[in-house]
């Protein structure tokens, strides 16, 4: 099985349209930055690292729109497309570690033709898929150590290669931990509000013909104390430098009841979503959506108008519930801090 969540081809951004999964496979062409920037914040494209591949591409198609001669016009110009593209979604740190990577790009190539610039940037883009597709590789290898033969694995959101431009974080770890001959299950947490792990997640491990039970968001700790699940494994949108993991909301739930029910809770995120320029989870900015998405989800209301609601879309995770965290460039064990 192979799902491309993103891909450049013939001058375009293609994505698959994750707001029409499991239903309908529709995949999208973008040649306008704008049309993507959209996709983004509706998330037709999600996930961490494959956000951070959309704002790099998303550089790519703006650049192609500006028609000039003169650097610093062109350097003026494309800095408020980054911006537009970084002001998407503000927890995942890995679109602005790549936004990063297109401006040095741009800044390094000083005086050079414009559209020498727009291929070097295009060239960077790639590097970062194909980076990710590797470190991806890394991930499931070293993740895959964790699990046992038999070992059933409870998941929350999606972190397979819907969220990446490979095999997927968390889920990357079941599909290589698979290949190598294991027999894994999978219990997916539906997510709410949106059912990312109802939607996407099933989707993708029954594609790749992997064992897998959907269930409530509720149903979590019933299904650890039966002695269902050998072990929590989760992705990151971005970690803090002391390990604190910030996540799609509910994970921070699962951790605490990993740890009374002794089971191994494991991170598995690409270092691209280390943020050490914080010192804790305290200070990851938590992204807040619209309240429709709780009190008329899918199209179909089921609150009262007028009701306040609260809607984070991400929590995050004290690093002392973390058992361990899975990287391309091995495992991370607590204490974590400056090893990471």
């Amino acid at each position: 099985m192979e799902v491309k969540s993103i891909e450049w081809k013939d001058g375009k951004v293609i994505i698959i349209d994750q707001t029409k999964l499991p239903l309908e496979e529709v995949y999208l062409e973008m040649t306008d930055y704008r049309e993507l920037i959209i996709a983004i914040k509706q998330l037709k494209i999600r996930g961490a690292p494959a956000i951070g591949i959309a704002g790099a591409f998303g550089v790519c198609l703006g650049a192609n729109e500006i028609r000039t001669e003169d650097y610093s016009e062109f350097r003026k110009r494309i800095e408020v497309i980054i911006d537009e593209l970084a002001a998407t979604r503000p927890t995942a740190v890995n679109l602005f570690w790549a936004l990063e990577r297109m401006r040095k790009i741009i800044d390094s190539n000083i005086g050079i033709q414009p559209d020498e610039i727009k291929q070097k940037v295009l060239e960077e883009a790639l590097r970062i898929l194909n980076e990710d597709r590797e470190t991806c590789r890394l991930m499931g290898e070293h993740g895959a150590s964790l699990l046992k033969d038999g070992d059933s694995v409870l998941t929350h959101c999606n972190t397979g290669a819907l969220a990446t431009g490979g095999i997927g974080t968390a889920l990357g770890v079941v599909f290589t931990a698979v290949k190598q001959g294991k027999r894994i299950k999978v219990y997916a947490d539906e997510t709410r509000p949106l059912l990312q792990g109802a939607r996407l997640t099933t989707w993708e491990l029954m594609k790749a013909g992997i064992d897998v039970t959907l269930i409530c968001d509720n149903m979590a700790a019933w299904v650890m104390q039966q002695g269902w699940v050998n072990c929590v494994m989760v992705g990151a949108d971005r970690i803090a430098a002391n390990g604190d993991a910030a996540n799609k909301i509910g994970t921070y739930n699962l951790a605490v009841l990993a740890q009374f029910q002794k089971i191994p809770f494991y991170v598995v995120a690409p270092t691209s979503t280390f943020d050490l320029s914080l010192d804790s989870g305290a200070k990851i900015p938590i992204e807040q959506r619209k309240s429709k998405e709780i009190t008329a989800g899918f199209g179909k209301r089921t609150a009262p108008e007028g009701i306040s609601v609260y809607n984070p879309a991400f929590d995050v995770t004290p690093n002392h519930l973390i058992s361990a965290i899975a990287t391309e460039k091995g495992i991370f064990y607590p204490p974590y801090g400056l090893q990471i």
